[in-house]
């Protein structure tokens, strides 16, 4: 009997990671291969150079077959940027025969109401997350398939991305032969990864540190409640250090991974490190604590927005299970101590795992989302995701065509 084989790709403004799993007999993922490769022609996650960007995906992609041979005809790509954009929306439908209980069929088009508002032209819905169904009025139902009642409404979280940045992605990786299987947030998936089911059942906050941007996803009741991207990420902490000591952004970036520390008074303040620098000299000598402060500022005002967006979305106060951080950028040491003490909630750094085969290199925060993306495809049998746009005139019929499968019951 033949194995189901994933792939998952995570385009990155940093690096782009290919891997490919098989599902095992007990449905759980086995790394087969992993591709990793640095990235080019992306800035904030979104393309900025359709041809370079196609280049450094199939390199990654290339890796990645070579590792595991197996030939990559189809995968699950992750989506990010600041042009995504999440809303809650309600479904409501009328169960017209209620002497039969609540059927799939019922729930799907109870999510096709939510998903019909008023997007613009320019905009792509991907995901369509329930959150709870309300049966004549009793909330709160994680799953109405089997009850009975005459109306039927979800709570639902919606995610729109520009058509423009999507077809980009979507050109870049299909440039390279492989087609686009489905495109999933890159929240959601890392959340898969490096979050448990407690936590987001008592309320928590993903924050996804990646190069260019930081996602966060804030999860209540088991549910989403609300996704944002924020335009600041691990690159900006090493730009920051390139300008403050004046050395290459290499330099920047290596003395970042090996002596970076989010907390300046848990450094020795007579601790110098050698770093090399521009100019007539080959290295030069700085404080290790000049280092961290220069972090600290960045990670401090990262973190401050991470609050506004908690802020937006209620009380902090229901978010009991904290903060789990994760990204290239979470492997920076003291970050959780000094977003415990920005967010005056509970942190921890979150890395991949249930994994087996070749998985030591993914247990790491900085490929929370490619694994994210194969247990997001193992989970999610039917993606909510439709990648191929519409024109304007098809639009106009696929929403009609729902409107009618809403009004008519099946």
């Amino acid at each position: 009997m033949a194995t189901t084989k994933i792939t998952a790709i995570d385009v990155g403004t940093t690096k782009i990671c290919t891997v490919v799993a098989e599902v095992t007999p007990e449905n759980e993922l086995r790394i087969l291969g992993v591709g990793i490769g640095p990235s080019a022609g992306l800035n904030k996650g979104m393309v900025d150079g359709v041809q370079i960007a196609t280049e450094a995906i199939y390199s990654s992609v290339e890796r990645a077959e070579r590792a595991s041979g197996e030939k990559i005809i189809s995968a699950h790509i992750g989506i990010s940027g600041p042009h995504i954009s999440g809303n809650n929306s309600q479904g409501i439908i009328a169960i017209t025969d209620q002497q039969q209980a609540i059927s799939n069929s019922d729930v799907e088009r109870a999510l096709e109401s939510a998903r019909i508002f008023n997007v613009p032209n320019n905009r792509q819905v991907i995901h369509v997350v329930p959150r709870h169904y309300i049966v004549d009025g009793s909330d709160n139902i994680s799953d109405p398939v089997g009850m009975f009642g005459s109306r039927l409404d979800v709570e639902t979280h919606v995610v729109t991305c520009s058509l423009s940045a999507m077809q980009n992605l979507m050109t870049c990786v299909e440039g390279t032969g492989v087609q686009v299987e489905s495109l999933v947030l890159q929240p959601f998936a890392s959340a898969e990864a490096v979050t448990t089911p407690e936590e987001r059942l008592h309320g928590c906050v993903l924050v996804d540190i990646g190069g260019g941007t930081t996602d966060v996803c804030i999860y209540r009741d088991g549910a989403v409640a609300h996704t944002a991207v924020l335009p600041v990420g691990g690159a900006h902490m090493t730009r920051d250090l390139v300008v403050a000591l004046r050395v290459p952004q290499p330099s920047a970036e290596e003395a970042k991974r090996a002596y970076g520390h989010a907390i300046p008074s848990l450094v020795d303040e007579t601790e110098e490190i050698e770093i090399p620098s521009f100019g007539s000299d080959e290295n030069k000598i700085v404080k290790r604590r000049q280092l961290a402060e220069v972090l600290q500022a960045r990670t401090e005002e990262l973190m401050e927005m991470v609050a506004a967006e908690i802020s937006r979305n209620g009380e902090s106060a229901l978010l009991s299970a904290g903060v789990i951080l994760t990204g290239g950028a979470a492997s920076l040491k003291g970050i959780e101590l000094l977003t415990e003490e920005v967010l005056e909630l509970p942190a921890r750094v979150g890395r991949p795992h249930h994994l087996a085969g070749l998985s030591d290199i993914l247990h790491d925060p900085a490929y929370a989302t490619s694994v994210g993306l194969l247990q997001w495809a193992l989970k999610e049998q039917s993606i909510n995701i439709n990648p191929k746009p519409s024109t304007p005139i098809g639009g106009w019929i696929s929403k009609l065509a729902n409107l009618m499968r809403i009004i008519l019951p099946q």
